[in-house]
């Protein structure tokens, strides 16, 4: 049973996705344990209260790390999605203290601080409780204190990776616990750490006891493997040996039962909840919490009212826009881009016959295949004839490309006069579309089921991979990598496709940051994998051009931050 079909049999549904989007709330004020705890759900209503919060704030995170990377970008589209050149200011990394684009960075901090808050509040509030008077062993009391402790190391993972120099706040009620002032990074990486490792074993191993949506013994130790693996960027220290040894442990099953699925699109279904390569993720249900869903996550992936060939015409979350695309290929006379980072959907090409770059469509009984919408765009409507899509407001029909530029009702083999391809350039042809979690019709049930999969078990697969070709165990890594390729790829494509010795092509460490893109994308990470190879300020994609300096590998304290508190510096470079 998903997590949160409990949780919402319990909490107060209403007051919690009324306060996530107020981020002034005073969060439990006139709570306390006299007056609140009272029954066995008013624990559970606590401990899991932080959990939506930290659902619903990976939207920033989301448009942080990826439309400041190169796979992913917001062209403008016959006027559409300019808004004041926010989405610019992350393309071109020219966000500053006083404008940050469209508040994801503040959202990032103050959102973090606040799930902070409400799991230090938990920690401290259960700690004074009688398990016994509530119905809980010690054991599952401890469990249910130690999720609120690891989530609020994953708040801290997602600050020391955004802002490096934040604030250490561990105490809800004895500030003296607390630092007003920015700490050094290597005080909250070390709380990360020590965090994770005292809470392994309090937590429960993966087990058909134990509902999606709890942190278990593999989720916190994919945590450390998280931490690890950027540990060089974070503080200046090499641990990729950790790093190795606990995705080690991990993949030989120290830590519970986890597989690669035979499906790419298995940790993104509606049933990926019972998907043995989910590791943690964000339980999800239609009518209730979907964040994944909505925001500037995945809604705005699609073209413009594609609710017609998705058949969810009901839009339960509202119209479907053209917010997202994938970072173009082509040039506007039709020549292949020579860049080294950028052109994601040319990387996917790079292997013939992967699954992944079938056309998006539903198959029916809750099943989907492809993941990018291109070309021409075809539905059945209500006449029962086809159709293709046309543009909102200009009426030409749609024929999505691996470009930007405006082309209008240009053949698909014919390239516009004007030149011009820049994030300010473009119309509703402008990249290929992706779909990462399925759209499902209105008339199916499984409609908006998908949890949001926050930690896979490729991505420890891959931080091992990563961690032997650095210390140059190529085949190694190779066989790690080709352990989840080969589902990518039709068989008799294997020995074209895998890395060497098992097929012909050769590993390297520009190859495996490819990988991580293709693997990866849209999943919210791509910004640290480009620092952790150098090229996230040396790199050069599409019209993105190298920084002048790295400072920009941090984000800074929006003026609003540093207005409330005085004794914040801001980050350097800014």
């Amino acid at each position: 049973m998903k997590l949160i079909n409990y949780i919402l049999a319990v909490v107060f549904i209403g007051s919690v996705l009324a306060g996530c989007n107020n981020l002034d709330e005073t969060l439990y004020s006139s709570i306390g344990s006299n007056n609140y705890y009272n029954t066995r759900d008013d624990v559970l209503r606590a401990a899991y209260r932080p959990f939506e919060h930290a659902f619903w704030s990976i939207s920033s995170r989301h448009v942080l790390n990826e439309l400041s990377a190169d796979q992913i970008i917001t062209p403008v589209r016959d006027g559409w999605w300019d808004d004041g050149g926010v989405w610019r200011l992350y393309h071109y990394h020219q966000w500053t203290d006083a404008r940050g684009a469209d508040d994801s960075i503040i959202y990032e901090w103050s959102g973090c601080f606040q799930g902070i808050g409400q799991c230090n509040f938990v920690i401290e509030e259960l700690s004074q409780l009688n398990p016994a008077k509530f119905g809980f062993t010690q054991v599952d009391f401890d469990n249910l204190i130690a999720q609120c402790r690891v989530l609020r190391a994953w708040f801290y993972i997602r600050l020391l990776d955004a802002f490096r120099n934040v604030p250490y706040v561990v105490s809800f009620n004895d500030q003296s616990k607390n630092t007003e002032t920015q700490v050094e990074p290597w005080k909250i990486f070390k709380l990360i750490e020590d965090e994770l490792k005292e809470c392994i074993d309090l937590v429960y191993e993966k087990g058909p006891s134990v509902s999606a949506g709890q942190w278990t013994r593999g989720a916190v130790v994919s945590l450390l493997v998280r931490l690890y693996l950027n540990a060089k960027v974070y503080i200046g220290e090499d641990r990729y040996s950790d790093c190795e040894r606990y995705a080690q442990d991990l993949v030989d099953g120290k830590y519970g039962a986890y597989e690669i699925a035979d499906r790419w699109d298995a940790a993104f279904d509606w049933d990926n909840d019972q998907c043995d390569e989910m590791i943690f993720g964000f339980p999800a249900a239609a009518g209730y919490t979907s964040w994944h869903y909505e925001n500037n996550t995945f809604w705005n992936t699609v073209p413009a009212n594609s609710e017609v060939y998705f058949g969810d015409r009901k839009c339960k979350k509202g119209a479907h826009n053209c917010h997202f695309a994938a970072s173009p290929s082509y040039d506007l006379n039709g020549k292949l881009y020579d860049y080294e980072l950028g052109m994601p959907v040319e990387k996917f090409r790079k292997y013939p016959g992967d699954e992944r770059m079938k056309m998006y469509r539903n198959l029916g009984n809750g099943r989907r295949e492809g993941m990018f919408l291109y070309g021409y765009i075809e539905y059945k409507g209500d006449d029962g004839k086809m159709h293709q899509m046309i543009a909102p407001e200009k009426p030409y029909k749609l024929y999505i490309r691996d470009a930007v530029g405006v082309f209008h009702d240009l053949a698909p083999d014919s390239w516009p006069r004007n030149k011009e391809s820049t994030l300010s350039s473009g119309d509703h042809n402008s990249g290929y579309h992706f779909v990462k979690y399925p759209f499902y019709a209105d008339d199916d049930p499984h409609q908006l089921e998908s949890d949001y999969a926050e930690i896979r078990l490729p991505e420890v697969i891959y931080s091992l991979a990563e961690c032997k070709l650095r210390r140059g165990a190529v085949d190694d890594a190779a066989e790690l990598l080709n352990s989840v390729r080969r589902r990518n790829y039709p068989s008799e494509q294997l020995k074209e496709v895998l890395y060497a010795p098992e097929g012909k092509v050769q590993l390297n460490m520009n190859e495996m940051l490819d990988e991580w893109g293709r693997e990866f994308f849209a999943e919210g990470r791509r910004r640290i994998d480009l620092i952790r190879f150098g090229k996230f300020s040396t790199g050069r994609w599409w019209d993105k051009i190298p920084d002048a300096d790295n400072h920009c590998q941090i984000f800074p304290l929006i003026r609003q931050t540093l207005d409330t508190n005085s004794k914040l510096v801001q980050n350097p470079g800014y």
